[in-house]
């Protein structure tokens, strides 16, 4: 279906078309109408499968230019996503009267007051500042019309559940809520239960939560090898650009200390830099200034980069990690590349994951997994224990 069947405003209409925004994704598709009846959502569709516009389009129709209040609220789980979510929207509303604003921590919060107070239709914040704001009595909820919970799985873990559930504690009224995911376990599925009345649950995954059009490739290596692998990997393959996730701050410091030996155009991301260096980053990698970004999982999930060719996994994630941080690639049925290189340590987790989401593995070399059992288990793998990686 085209944009232009769905009988929308002219305003909206003639930027979605300056965007180059022709004919609805499938998760627009399903979820646009429903969204208008005003029922809640609970929505499940691929990374990069355009979820952020399939709930701004309805939510910029939804506000009353007329008053001045917060009507539209977006909660996201990171800085730079909240960023990105507010400059989708803006670009969608730039010919209406709507106005929209980000909130998060990290930046001088005297500003974001002196800019709410001035009136904003649509805010879009991190949990920990939107509470911060709330307990100021800078922010009146009483006229949100409708909440959207982006990247649901992140913000339903036990992390920031509470600030979730005190945050819609304050929208006493009747209010429409939207859940937008790529992933969700079972314990995030029942959560919903608790932020969604009667909703309408749309999938789009299926059994399989990585787009078909991202080839996964594997290199089985040594710890002793590992560096030199990748080293020649970057230098023979033909990349446009690249993000290669590591599991913590300190492993990102280290590999962006190596390849900075080698490469003139590496960068590096974690939640330890100040938040104007990240979003620094963040511009000079959409602007293709930088060609390879190394980062912990604060990159890993709903951050659109358009050019990004290929995903490499220094350290091997879980199975949730892995389809978000796979996610960065093959954006908007683009072609991709993930690679992924995995020690012994490594070996029960990749049969996890290509077990659970079904992906056909591509093997740079030898294939771990068709070895004998007892030469696998002759190397002493160690029991794979995991933590929530600090970004």
């Amino acid at each position: 279906m085209k944009f232009s069947e769905l009988n929308l405003p002219s305003d909206i209409l003639s930027s979605l078309q300056k965007i180059g925004f022709k004919e609805l994704t499938p998760i627009q598709e399903a979820t646009y109408p429903v969204i208008l009846t005003g029922r809640d959502i609970c929505a499940l569709a691929e990374t990069g499968s355009g979820k952020t516009s399939a709930c701004a389009i309805p939510l910029i129709q939804k506000v009353d230019s007329n008053s001045n209040t917060i009507q539209g609220l977006v909660i996201v789980p990171t800085r730079e996503l909240c960023i990105q979510y507010v400059d989708e929207i803006h670009k969608i509303a730039i010919k209406t009267p709507v106005a929209v604003f980000a909130a998060y921590g990290g930046f001088d919060k005297s500003i974001q007051i002196t800019k709410i107070k001035h009136g904003v239709h649509i805010l879009v914040a991190t949990p920990g500042r939107l509470i911060d704001l709330i307990y100021d009595g800078v922010i009146d909820l009483t006229d949100v019309k409708c909440v959207v919970l982006d990247e649901a799985d992140r913000l339903l873990e036990d992390g920031f559940l509470e600030d979730i559930e005190f945050i819609l504690s304050c929208i006493r009224q009747k209010h429409q809520t939207l859940l937008f995911s790529a992933t969700m376990d079972e314990k995030t599925k029942a959560l919903t239960n608790d932020c969604l009345k009667n909703p309408a649950h749309i999938s789009l995954i299926g059994t399989q939560a990585t787009p078909k059009n991202i080839e996964h490739y594997f290199a089985y290596v040594s710890r002793g090898t590992k560096e030199k692998t990748l080293l020649d990997y970057l230098l023979r393959e033909k990349i446009s650009q690249a993000i290669i996730f590591c599991n913590t701050r300190r492993e990102v410091d280290k590999l962006h200390r190596i390849l900075n030996k080698r490469f003139h155009d590496a960068e590096y991301i974690h939640a330890g830099l100040e938040q104007g260096k990240r979003s620094s980053i963040v511009r000079r990698f959409r602007a293709k200034k930088i060609c390879y970004l190394i980062a912990t999982d604060v990159a890993g999930r709903g951050l659109d980069f358009s050019h990004v060719s290929h995903i490499i996994n220094w350290d091997f994630p879980r199975i949730e990690q892995y389809t978000h941080r796979t996610g960065r690639t093959g954006r908007m049925g683009r072609k991709g590349r993930a690679v992924s290189l995995i020690t012994d340590g490594d070996i029960l987790a990749v049969r996890e994951v290509l077990r659970t989401i079904k992906i056909k593995p591509h093997w740079l070399g030898a294939d771990p997994l068709c070895q004998p059992r007892k030469l696998l288990s002759s190397r002493r793998q160690p029991k794979r224990r995991y933590s929530p990686p600090r970004e």
